[in-house]
């Protein structure tokens, strides 16, 4: 339906997008933010059309998708107001003082917008990881123009959610090419974006294989960029002995709904379960398994998922001495995703790199370990993850601590006690994990937080006051929080 953005198109772009950056970056966080909100009237005044779109292309319910949008507007309205807020500014301030020996100079610091950032969307995700989503607010949020690359598995819903930016635009007075909005099925196109000279910072959800090309493109170019990209997770349950025998029954009920939730194409599904072989374990495995025999197969998002869900999934069951637990009763139908439990040994997924490999969909393994120091052993061989999590009781953490430092070493996110579906989009969320979840895991890609990716540092030494940016005058005109001489304030600076 669409076709793939020229050479000369993608150049008129990042053309406009690096003239309208010398504009956008100087307007005052006021604009940002009220351009953020008019964004998200937008999309809620076109709520209708954009939901009946998604469904069609996605195959995700109604219910589902109205949820996400209403996520997405509430994403551009939190990081708006996070933008006019300056915190994520972080304004440091140390005076000058003149007697000291030698002289102690005046020097400011905070962090200026970085310039175009092109975003990659997410296939899951038609709105909160797409066009208007999470990357795109905080990019804006941080003074950033975005070029959106729509993702060719909801290609009109995402000409649909740039429509209503493009109004959003027009009617805050935006400079032109703050935002542009891009379609390209194959790899020519994200590549020639990501190496424009124009080009600044990358914003990708997907898949490893293509979030670290786009990363290595970003390092390859004649002056790197920082690319930031989600990618795969398994998402480890710890299962600790004591949690365990209180309650298997009750956490296998809990964890089947997770691992099926949304046919299991979550980045934070589980993919992974990993407990100490004994009855406890066992009863576990037997109640999750007839929980996942009642769960109907359902449509997921395109055909190409459904295709590689059931390729990597027969791959691992494939795998010596993986054996299959329970699969649902209920036959699939074209594109459907079958929910599927398995279980190895502690000792054959530590030989096996196979099965540490993410299966996106309702699927999950479950490690029997032959007791703690494998566990132990498991933890410390795991890649980088989105999440963790540790099924235990107060004790099961107090006395494990090995576990838990090695279960630390490896996540953005430690759950205890829960379910690691579903992210909370607020100030605390980390949403980001050591290499492979993400390219780099000092950052998250949910909560203002996230704008940080974006902006870089850079320090003002004597200047005078009148000569200074508003977020660094004595005057402190924004009313901002600032750090000055080691003190949290908003005070003037007399």
């Amino acid at each position: 339906m669409y076709t793939d953005a020229t050479s000369e198109e993608i150049n008129e772009a990042m053309k406009e997008a690096w003239d309208a950056f010398h504009q956008y970056r100087k307007m005052p966080l006021t604009r940002r933010a009220k351009f953020m909100y008019a964004i998200g009237e937008e999309l809620k005044n076109n709520e209708g059309e954009l939901v009946q779109s998604a469904m069609k292309e996605t195959n995700l319910p109604e219910a589902r998708l109205k949820g996400e949008l209403a996520r997405t507007i509430f994403q551009l309205n939190q990081y708006g107001e996070a933008a006019e807020s300056g915190e994520w500014l972080e304004a440091r301030i140390d005076t000058a003082i003149a007697d000291k020996k030698p002289p102690k100079q005046d020097i400011r610091k905070m962090l200026i917008p970085l310039g175009p950032v092109v975003v990659f969307g997410a296939s899951n995700f038609p709105f909160a990881y797409s066009t208007a989503g999470g990357d795109t607010a905080c990019a804006f949020a941080a003074g950033c123009p975005v070029i959106v690359k729509a993702h060719p598995a909801h290609a009109q819903t995402s000409e649909k959610v740039a429509a209503a930016i493009l109004k959003a635009v027009n009617k805050q007075k935006m400079p032109k090419g703050i935002f542009s909005h891009i379609h390209g099925a194959g790899i020519e196109v994200g590549k020639a974006l990501v190496m424009h000279e124009y080009t600044k910072a990358v914003g990708f959800t997907g898949s490893l294989a293509g979030g670290k090309q786009l990363f290595d493109w970003g390092n390859q170019r004649k002056v790197p960029i920082p690319v930031f990209s989600e990618m795969g997770s398994i998402n480890p349950v710890f299962l600790l002995p004591e949690k365990l025998k209180k309650s298997s029954e009750e956490i296998a009920t809990t964890y089947a709904g997770s691992i099926t939730q949304g046919v299991g194409q979550f980045c934070t599904n589980p993919g992974l379960i990993i407990g100490i072989e004994g009855d406890d374990l066992q009863k576990f495995i037997k109640t999750v398994g007839k929980q996942i025999e009642k769960v109907a197969p359902a449509k997921m998002l395109h055909p190409g998922i459904a295709k590689a869900f059931d390729e990597k999934k027969d791959k691992a069951l494939q795998q010596k001495n993986v054996t299959t637990v329970s699969v649902s009763e209920i036959p699939k139908k074209e594109n459907e995703g079958t929910p599927t439990i398995a279980t190895a040994t502690g000792g054959d997924f530590l030989s096996n790199p196979v099965l540490h490999q993410e299966v996106f969909g309702p699927y999950s393994l479950v490690i029997r370990c032959k007791d703690m120091s494998e566990m132990i052993k498991v933890a410390k061989n795991l890649e980088g993850q989105l999440t963790a999590t540790m099924m235990a009781t107060e004790r099961d953490i107090l006395s494990n601590d090995e576990l838990v430092e090695a279960v630390k070493n490896i996540c953005g996110r430690l759950i205890l006690n829960g379910v690691p579906t579903g992210v909370e989009v607020c100030l605390s969320m980390q949403h980001g994990g050591p290499f492979p979840a993400t390219t780099d895991s000092r950052f998250t890609s949910v909560g203002a937080d996230g704008i940080k990716r974006f902006a870089r540092p850079i320090a003002f030494q004597n200047w005078e006051n009148k000569l200074l940016p508003a977020e660094l005058k004595n005057e402190n005109p924004l009313k901002i929080w600032r750090t000055v001489n080691n003190l949290l304030t908003k005070e003037i600076i007399h």
